[in-house]
């Protein structure tokens, strides 16, 4: 199945070698190099993805970012920022991107993170398909409960807040009450690869989600840590 792909990158260079590695990939991609541009064409068009700089002419990346994720555009977005800094990584994930990646990047690194999108959209309309029960799309652990259809999390009845990755984390959890996850398999099943190195990612996202639905994060009832091993969700209370 052939995919689109939208590339907003202004490095030519980097633009190149992007496109040759999504066609490798059997992606059919449009290269755009300015932000004002690349976000008309993101909002005109239908993308299977969109690989977005963050430091761009006209608009940046940010800006692209919160203004899709702002008018309910779900497509993904794996993010590419020359900066190193742990703030841009997470404003980015904050906004709604999907993944990023640091430049330099190898193109097989790329071509992974690319794949894991592809994989966790997949799973995604594949369970939504095969949901023709509307009452399995609703989980309900003691206070907490979440609507996979409606993409909403409440907590006593008040909604919370959650970004997609978060959102992901949270239903990943949910469905295994109980089960001991490891960092690499939860970058595997929710971020969709698993280089070493990446767990970090796990764990920022598990504390940010904590601090919106526990009531005391530092004692969690519902994302538990099982020291040496992972995390787990707590059994299921109705």
């Amino acid at each position: 199945m052939t995919r689109r792909v939208l590339v907003i990158e202004d490095d030519p260079d980097i633009g190149r070698l992007v496109t040759l590695q999504l066609a490798e990939l059997d992606c059919e991609s449009r290269l755009i190099a300015d932000g004002i541009t690349g976000l008309a064409e993101a909002e005109a068009g239908h993308y299977d993805l969109v690989i977005l700089d963050l430091m761009l002419p006209r608009m940046d990346g940010l800006q692209i970012c919160r203004r899709l994720r702002g008018a309910e555009h779900h497509t993904p977005i794996l993010m590419l920022t020359a900066k190193s800094s742990e703030l841009d990584r997470v404003l980015g994930l904050e906004l709604g991107a999907d993944d990023y990646l640091t430049k330099p990047f190898s193109m097989l690194e790329l071509a992974a993170r690319v794949k894991g999108i592809f994989r966790r959209a997949d799973r995604a309309r594949a369970a939504t398909a095969a949901a023709a029960d509307p009452t399995s799309q609703v989980i309900e652990a003691d206070r907490l409960h979440i609507d996979l259809q409606r993409h909403e999390v409440k907590i006593d009845g008040q909604a919370v807040e959650l970004t997609a990755k978060e959102f992901e984390l949270l239903v990943c959890f949910a469905r295994s009450p109980g089960r001991v996850f490891t960092r690499a398999q939860l970058l595997d099943q929710v971020w969709g690869y698993s280089h070493s190195g990446y767990e970090h990612t796990v764990n920022s996202h598990i504390n940010r989600l904590r601090n919106k639905i526990e009531r005391d994060p530092a004692t969690p009832e519902y994302v538990q840590t099982v020291w040496g091993v992972g995390y787990r969700f707590c059994e299921r209370r109705t």
